[in-house]
């Protein structure tokens, strides 16, 4: 379990700091969309640091050495980095839209004010959500006969009444995940509508129509498979937690501590999935990571390269 573990650990921190290095050292990176990416490989790059190796050792030992004030501490750093990335996530998906469905004014609408914007509310609302709850012990209200029963040395175990429970799960996953959800099924369907219009637009060749349309139809492909990929996994890591989350204060917390792990872990691997999705998965990433590991990102003039694929 170790092993699996840190190999999770260490694949979040290089990947996310591969994205890091990558968008701050290559000027031609530096776009309001990339910042908003870098803004979130930063934030799964400190979870993977500062609460994934505690978290490792509690779920194998099933005991914390750590103290009372650490643990609220790491409790209120889980929430607050989980939170964080998934708001990322939500605004990303914004930036998607305008870029997919209203792409002639995208330039005026997301600015580098824009995104200052996203990434205050998507880093203030999780801090203060966090620290708030765990600090004023609100989510401990009506379950204090359960917390005093289960308390002991060496246990750190973050729970939730039945009002937080469905609170905190709103908050941290159904209200920006919906929101995800909508703004790709409309950037889905746009991208269809764009790809009709362009195979049957009038006083075209043949030819011309039919090269038009197999472009298309492959760019609509890798869309929807981009998009599949975003949305499958979000969902796969974070939804069993949350609904776990909601269900488990009204059977009494008899949810099994390695069940809370399993999922609680997958959670955590959407932070080392991100990278991958929203980092290596462009051409021009692939190749920055071919820079930074052969060492050619030392070169006096490597920060202005050339990352983007020759059109022909």
């Amino acid at each position: 379990m170790y092993l699996v573990m840190i190999g999770a650990i260490v694949t979040t921190m290089l990947g996310n700091m591969v994205v890091i290095i990558s968008v701050a050292h290559f000027k031609q990176l530096h776009s309001p969309t990339n910042f908003l990416i870098l803004s979130m490989a930063t934030t799964d790059f400190l979870l993977s640091c500062v609460v994934m190796p505690f978290s490792m050792i509690r779920s194998i030992q099933s005991c914390w050495y750590f103290g009372d004030l650490f643990c609220k501490v790491h409790s209120c750093c889980d929430i607050m980095f989980c939170t964080t990335s998934i708001f990322h996530l939500c605004f990303i998906s914004v930036d998607r839209y305008y870029a997919v469905c209203d792409p002639l004014h995208y330039v005026t609408k997301i600015t580098i004010p824009v995104i200052e914007v996203f990434l205050l509310v998507s880093w203030s609302i999780p801090i203060l959500f966090a620290f708030g709850l765990v600090f004023s012990e609100l989510n401990l209200i009506g379950v204090e006969d359960f917390v005093a029963a289960a308390d002991c040395t060496g246990l750190c175990v973050l729970v939730f009444n039945k009002l937080w429970g469905v609170l905190a799960s709103f908050i941290a996953f159904f209200l920006p995940g919906t929101v995800m959800v909508g703004i790709y099924i409309h950037i889905f369907t746009v991208a269809r509508k764009h790809a009709r219009r362009i195979g049957t637009g009038p006083g075209t060749k043949q030819a011309i129509s039919e090269s038009k349309v197999k472009v298309t139809s492959k760019k609509e492909n890798k869309a929807t498979k981009t998009l599949s990929i975003v949305m499958g996994v979000f969902v796969l890591c974070w939804l069993p937690f949350f609904v776990l989350t909601i269900i488990d204060p009204f059977i009494d917390f008899t949810t099994p501590e390695d069940l809370y792990n399993v999922f609680l872990w997958l959670g955590y691997f959407n932070s080392t999935f991100n990278p991958i999705i929203y980092g290596m998965f462009y051409p021009w990433f692939r190749k920055a990571l071919r820079m930074i590991v052969t060492g050619m990102i030392f070169r006096s003039d490597s920060s202005t390269s050339n990352l983007h694929p020759a059109h022909p």
